[in-house]
């Protein structure tokens, strides 16, 4: 092995990887309660329901996204991807941001609420670095099992909400977020998920460029 390549570009020079397969879906085959995602820790979460919110299950049920991994790796997955599709704050704010738009339209000065909000970045970045833990552990014991390197991916999915396109049919012009905000709900998501042990980056489907 080269000193100078990671073991996932030297894999990548020998042979095809193979990549897990969705998160989401997964998920859904538990068929999870209202409870079940609210857990002990928010059961008295007075904001919205949290059914749906699939990566708040880092945090209120880990086991299920622990076995999941194992189930992939079990096929034959060289890189599994963290459940961190949405878990930015823009991404999260729909479940876990208590606050609603001023003016009953969600504008810059609401995303930039919710890019600063406190609470709503701690929770995040606890999302991320729970989810690249999680799966480097699940990993590394597929690893020791099996003889055969394993390597986190983290995902990095699209917001809710465009800077490219106005949501407002009358108002072609108007945007929610400004570049600077989708760039600090990302850079927050990215630095979490490298803390917790992510071997590279996986951008899906995103649409502002």
């Amino acid at each position: 092995m080269s000193p100078d390549l990671h073991p996932l570009e030297e894999l990548l020079r020998e042979r095809i990887v193979v990549l897990d397969g969705a998160m989401g879906t997964m998920i859904q085959r538990y068929k999870l309660s209202e409870a079940d995602y609210r857990g002990a820790r928010f059961r008295d979460w007075k904001g919205k329901d949290l059914k749906g919110s699939l990566e708040l299950v880092l945090l209120t049920r880990p086991e299920i996204i622990e076995e999941i991994h194992a189930q992939y790796l079990e096929a034959g997955a060289d890189i599994i991807e963290t459940n961190t599709f949405s878990a930015t704050t823009i991404g999260l704010h729909d479940f876990l941001f208590r606050e609603e738009p001023a003016n009953g339209r969600k504008d810059r000065q609401f995303f930039q609420r919710v890019v600063e909000d406190v609470d709503l970045r701690a929770l995040m970045h606890e999302m991320n670095v729970a989810a690249a833990t999680i799966a480097r552990r699940a990993a590394d014991r597929a690893a020791k099992q099996t003889g055969s390197s394993r390597f986190v991916a983290g995902s990095i999915g699209p917001l809710p909400v465009t800077a490219s396109i106005s949501p407002d049919v009358n108002d072609a012009s108007f945007r929610a977020v400004t570049f600077d905000q989708l760039r600090q709900a990302y850079f927050d998501q990215v630095s979490a998920l490298v803390e917790g042990g992510v071997d590279l980056l996986i951008v899906e489907t995103i649409f502002d460029t």
